[in-house]
């Protein structure tokens, strides 16, 4: 009986660590082959916390003013963001961020600016970052569920209010309508809640109120320029653009997510060490490109919780950035060599504390900007972005 209870509690005491190690949830890092480099020295990265106004600087996200928790339609925070291209021109090293409710947080290299515009960002919510002929081009739309601007009669009656589609001119700073929702035959309670344009067909999503009927509806179209998108405005979008009708099916299977075997090969030789064994949801860009792609990475078998990652590919370079921290590069950043002869670097960014996540990044020159917030279920609380020097970080530890 004694021999017994041994072997029972080896038996229990090896399901536990079974179950210790299945519970778990895996990080990048633990996944990869070889070890990150840390940033640690606080002279190689700077942290900056979003006001109502703009960016400040902080020692670290937690040390920022408490803000009260706010649904992601409606907080202040980057919302979508990636690199520009113009390889050889002045602005080879332009990224762009949409700063919610704020404005387009432009950075040049080490220089970073926010050009705000109340008009197109005070009430709305602003996404889908894409870029047409290298100009960043973007959506706003005010959310019938945390929205209560949208039941404003004058907002309701004036379809010249019922922004979509938007354009920031870089030079002059100031973010112009293109399209509006009346353009795409939407009805005066109508906003374009979502939208995927694959580099030739822009697929939208039209969601509505009804007051009388209080009900909820929604309705899905397709449109092609007849015109170059950039020299449209509101005023000549009727004559200028092909609206076609649309079906669920067809909105869906653009934005479809497709399987993790499908994604570029670059990204996928890049995270080769550990896609095999984490489960992970991954968001494609290509820099100054259209819509991005997501991929998901399933893992059969595995209780280890998925991680979100964003992505961009540029011409040079492509890198990774995990939402635990963990970012991976591959290429040669704006004047430099190629790193580690175009193997992969990876990179441990501060860790964050708990319920803080990185959510999007963009590299302008050997600058890399990293997106935080603080968060709570479908609410965001505090957030902010990083900078981190990649020059000393990189260049000056990896020949």
């Amino acid at each position: 009986m004694k021999n017994f209870f041994k072997a029972l509690a080896g038996i229990l005491l090896i399901i536990l660590a079974i179950m210790t190690a299945g519970c778990k949830k895996s990080t990048a890092k633990q996944a990869g082959n070889k070890e990150p480099l840390e940033i640690s020295r606080k002279t190689d990265h700077t942290w900056y916390y979003f006001t109502q106004d703009g960016f400040s600087q902080t020692d670290k996200p937690s040390d920022s003013p408490f803000a009260g928790a706010l649904p992601y339609t409606e907080a202040v925070r980057i919302s979508s963001a990636n690199n520009a291209v113009n390889a050889g021109s002045d602005n080879a090293n332009k990224a762009f961020a949409l700063v919610n409710r704020l404005g387009v947080l432009c950075f040049d290299g080490t220089e970073l600016s926010l050009a705000k515009d109340i008009s197109v960002f005070a009430e709305r919510t602003a996404s889908n970052l894409v870029f047409v002929n290298d100009t960043p081009v973007f959506s706003v739309y005010k959310s019938t569920f945390f929205n209560g601007s949208i039941d404003s009669s004058q907002y309701k009656n004036d379809s010249a209010s019922h922004l979509f589609l938007i354009q920031f001119d870089d030079t002059t700073r100031i973010s112009y309508p293109l399209i509006n929702c009346s353009n795409i035959g939407g009805s005066s309670d109508c906003e374009v809640t979502d939208f995927f344009w694959d580099g030739n067909t822009w697929f939208c999503c039209l969601k509505s109120f009804s007051d009388k009927e209080a009900k909820t509806s929604f309705s899905y179209i397709k449109f092609s320029p007849a015109a170059p998108l950039l020299s449209i405005s509101p005023v000549s979008a009727d004559n200028l653009i092909t609206v076609r009708e649309s079906t669920v099916k067809e909105f869906r299977d653009a934005m479809h997510v497709r399987d993790y075997s499908l994604a570029p090969e670059r990204i996928r030789k890049m995270l080769r060490g550990f896609a095999g064994q984490i489960p992970f949801t991954l968001e494609v860009k290509s820099a100054g490109g259209a819509s991005p792609r997501v991929y998901e990475n399933s893992s059969a078998g595995t209780f280890e919780e998925e991680l979100n990652a964003k992505a961009i590919i540029s011409q040079s370079w492509s890198a990774v950035l995990f939402e635990d921290g963990t970012f991976y590069i591959e290429g040669a950043l704006p004047g430099k060599h190629i790193l580690r002869g175009g193997k992969t670097v990876a990179i441990r960014l501060p860790k964050l504390e708990k319920g803080y996540v990185y959510s999007d990044f963009v590299i302008s020159g050997t600058t890399l900007y990293a997106a935080w917030e603080e968060t709570d279920f479908y609410k965001i609380r505090r957030s902010g972005f990083l900078s981190v020097d990649l020059d000393s970080t990189l260049y000056s530890r990896i020949r």
